[in-house]
C-alpha cells in the first residue's frame, strides 16, 4: 500500500506504556457480548473478552522498536484513510460519521466492554466506539496464519472500522438484540452474517481509498483476501480441532470471507453488502 505523503490520524490513543496489577476474575460477561473480536479461533467473542476486577493502572517504561513504530504509523495512516472514506459516504445520506478512536495497547487493556488480553486479537467496542489493537498481533498473523503483507494489516483495521460503521447505522444493536432471543446455533449464524458484512465494508473501504489516493500496489488485494481466508472458521477449526463444525462458525468460512471482501472491493456500493438477506 502506498503511504508516502498520506496523513496520519489524530484519533490514536497510545496505551503501550501502561500496565495493570494482578488480575482476579470477577463479574459476568453478559455486558460484553457486543465486543466483536474478529480474528479468533471461531469461538463466541463474548467468551474471549472477559470482565475482570483489576488493579490500578501503572505507567511503565516501554521501549518501542523502529519496526513497531513504523507499524503504528502505518495503522494510523489506514485509520485516517477510513475517516476520509466514510465521512463523505455518510454525508451523502445526510448522516454524520463519528470518527472512532484506535487504541494501541500491549498485553492487556480495559475497554467499556471489559478487559481483554493480546490473545483476544483486535476488537471493536461499541460502548466507547474504540478499536483496540496490540500490534504484536500482526506478527502472529504472519507467523501463525501465513498472512503476509501490509495490506493484510490494512484489512484487519478496516474490518474493525466496519464494525464501527455497523454500530453507527444501528446494525450492531439490532443484531445483538436478535441474538439474545436465539439458540446458540441460530445466534452463531447471525453473527457470521454480521462479520461477513464487516469484511464487505473492509473491501468497500479499499475500493474508495484506491479511488481517492491510488493507494493500491500489485498484490495488495491478494494480501487482504489471504488474510481473510487464513482466519476463516473452517481453516481455524481444522487447524486447532482437527475437524470442521459449521454450526460453531462465528465469522464465516475462508471462502465466504474472501468473497464478501471481494464484493465490497469490486462494487464499492453499500447496497450490495446486505449479508443478512443474501444467500451466503
Amino acid at each position: 500500500m502506498k503511504t508516502e505523503g498520506r496523513r496520519t490520524s489524530g484519533n490514536i490513543e497510545d496505551r503501550r506504556g501502561m500496565s495493570r496489577g494482578k488480575m482476579a476474575v470477577g463479574g459476568g460477561i453478559g455486558t460484553i457480548v457486543i465486543a466483536l473480536v474478529v480474528l479468533l479461533l471461531g469461538g463466541d467473542p463474548s467468551q474471549v473478552v472477559d470482565s475482570f476486577q483489576q488493579g490500578a493502572v501503572q505507567s511503565e517504561s516501554y521501549e518501542v522498536s523502529p519496526e513497531e513504530e513504523a507499524m503504528a504509523n502505518f495503522v494510523s495512516v489506514v485509520l485516517a484513510g477510513t475517516e476520509d472514506v466514510w465521512t463523505p459516504i455518510f454525508a451523502q445520506s445526510d448522516m454524520t460519521y463519528r470518527k472512532p478512536t484506535l487504541v494501541l495497547f500491549r498485553d492487556q487493556v480495559q475497554s467499556a466492554c471489559g478487559f481483554a488480553s493480546a490473545a483476544s486479537g483486535p476488537f471493536y467496542c461499541p460502548g466507547d466506539e474504540k478499536v483496540y489493537i496490540d500490534l504484536s498481533f500482526f506478527d502472529d498473523l504472519k507467523t501463525n496464519y501465513g498472512a503476509y503483507g501490509d495490506f493484510a494489516i490494512a484489512y484487519v483495521v478496516a474490518h474493525e472500522i466496519g464494525h464501527h460503521v455497523q454500530n453507527l447505522l444501528g446494525i450492531l444493536e439490532d443484531v445483538n438484540s436478535q441474538r439474545a432471543r436465539l439458540n446458540q446455533t441460530r445466534s452463531n449464524q447471525l453473527l457470521v452474517r454480521l462479520e461477513l458484512q464487516a469484511d464487505f465494508l473492509a473491501g468497500m473501504w479499499a475500493h474508495h481509498d484506491q479511488k481517492m489516493y491510488g493507494s493500491l500496489e500489485a498484490g495488495d488485494i491478494e494480501e487482504a483476501m489471504n488474510a481473510a481466508a487464513s482466519v476463516g472458521d473452517d481453516v481455524l477449526q481444522k487447524k486447532y480441532q482437527g475437524r470442521v463444525i459449521p454450526d460453531a462458525f462465528t465469522h464465516g468460512s475462508a471462502a465466504q470471507r474472501k468473497e464478501w471482501f471481494r464484493r465490497g472491493f469490486t462494487t464499492g456500493d453499500f447496497n450490495q453488502g446486505d449479508t443478512f438477506s443474501a444467500d451466503i
